[in-house]
């Protein structure tokens, strides 16, 4: 099974579930679990999870993976629809919300627009669940607050950011947040 190629004509990325998105590039591109593990720095295991949709992969783990496997986290993401304008409600988005390995909720904005140039997420982070953690990649994030407040560490610098608040910054620099108020709701866009 390792060297077959997956026909993505009879089984429409739209109905896949990143994972197997994941599963599909990697087995395309006549790459192992373990050769994609060791390019991003995880384990076999996880890959696996992954691919088989029993864990949701951190933001920055999809980065990893994306860059690994040559596309781009909007690649991994979106659906295969051809949308020229994608409307999620508030209802919508807070529903779908799914659970990191890191302890914060997040949903993926527009997974459906074909070759985006950013990737918006909504994240909901919670005091106490947020498994302290700081992270790098590649691209910029622009990061709004919806409600709440939270620290964000970039670097050596820390910030406190309040409803409303905005922040904008190279995701090479190493950075992480942590709730301040019980919960915090904001926008994270990656480019």
């Amino acid at each position: 099974m390792e060297n077959e190629k997956i026909n993505t004509k009879t089984n429409p990325s739209n109905s896949l579930e990143v994972g197997e998105r994941i599963r599909i590039l990697r087995i395309n591109q006549n790459r192992t679990l373990q050769e994609v593990a060791d390019s991003c720095g995880l384990s076999k295991s996880m890959i696996s999870k992954i691919e088989n949709n029993k864990t949701i992969p951190s933001v920055a783990t999809l980065v990893k993976i994306a860059s690994t496997l040559g596309t781009t986290i909007s690649g991994l993401l979106e659906q295969d629809g051809w949308d020229k304008a994608i409307v999620t409600s508030r209802k919508e988005a807070v529903e779908k919300l799914v659970m990191t390995e890191k302890g914060y909720l997040i949903f993926p904005y527009a997974s459906e627009y074909h070759e985006k140039k950013m990737q918006p997420f909504l994240f909901v982070a919670r005091k106490g669940e947020v498994i302290p953690h700081q992270l790098s990649h590649e691209g910029e994030e622009f990061v709004f607050v919806v409600e709440g407040t939270m620290k964000m560490q970039i670097g050596d610098t820390e910030y406190i950011l309040k409803t409303g608040d905005s922040l904008y910054f190279n995701a090479l620099q190493k950075h992480g947040i942590i709730p301040v108020t019980d919960e915090v709701t904001y926008i994270d866009i990656f480019v």
